[in-house]
């Protein structure tokens, strides 16, 4: 029984719209995680018919990765996840930016994370 309120719990949050005039939500994990990191990447956006891509940074002063995804206006999925595997130790600028039809920004989300050296000896 308690599985199940939770379910409903999790599915009756998708389901709710976003904040207003906030087009774009994102959550990372884990804010702090030892080298080499895997970090998930969850981006929600209100459905709108002006969404047309989205992409997502995570650099550092010595290590740059980015991933972009097209959107399907109004059609496009509400949440999108992004995974960066085996980030090298430093402190992370993790950015998402929701694109338009001509490519200028709708919406920005940043935050950051620090990816520690792991202290094994190799």
């Amino acid at each position: 029984m308690k599985a199940r309120t939770c379910l409903i719990g999790m599915l009756t949050f998708m389901a709710m719209p976003l904040g207003a005039r906030e087009r774009l939500i994102m959550s990372v994990s884990p804010a702090v995680s030892f080298a080499p990191a895997h970090l998930m990447v969850r981006a929600m956006i209100e459905a709108d018919g002006e969404n047309r891509g989205m992409k997502v940074v995570a650099e550092s002063n010595d290590f740059y990765r980015a991933s972009e995804v097209e959107l399907d206006g109004d059609k496009a999925p509400r949440t999108n996840l992004f995974e960066f595997r085996s980030l090298p130790p430093g402190d992370y600028q993790v950015t998402a930016t929701l694109l338009g039809a001509d490519g200028h920004q709708l919406a920005y989300k940043h935050t950051q994370v620090n990816v520690v050296s792991s202290g094994v000896a190799r």
